[in-house]
C-alpha cells in the first residue's frame, strides 16, 4: 500500500479499485512471487481473524 500510494503516487481509490495482480504488475516481479503463494491456511487464517476482528466479531465478543 505504501509503495502504490507514496512510491508510484496513486490516488487511494486507484489502490483500493486494483486487483491483487495489477498491483503485483505495477510493484515488479518481488510483489508477484508473493501473490503465486495463495491463500493462508487455516491456521494462518484463524490467528489473522484473532488479531484483525470484524466489527460484528468485536461485538459479539462483548456481549453487543
Amino acid at each position: 500500500m505504501r509503495l502504490c500510494l507514496g512510491g508510484l503516487n496513486w490516488p487511494p481509490e486507484a489502490f483500493w479499485r486494483a486487483t491483487p495482480r495489477e498491483v503485483a504488475l505495477a510493484l515488479g516481479a518481488g510483489a508477484s512471487a508473493a501473490i503465486r503463494t495463495g491463500a493462508p491456511n487455516r491456521a494462518s487464517f484463524e490467528r489473522l481473524m484473532r488479531h484483525y476482528p470484524d466489527e460484528r466479531a468485536r461485538k459479539e465478543e462483548d456481549g453487543q
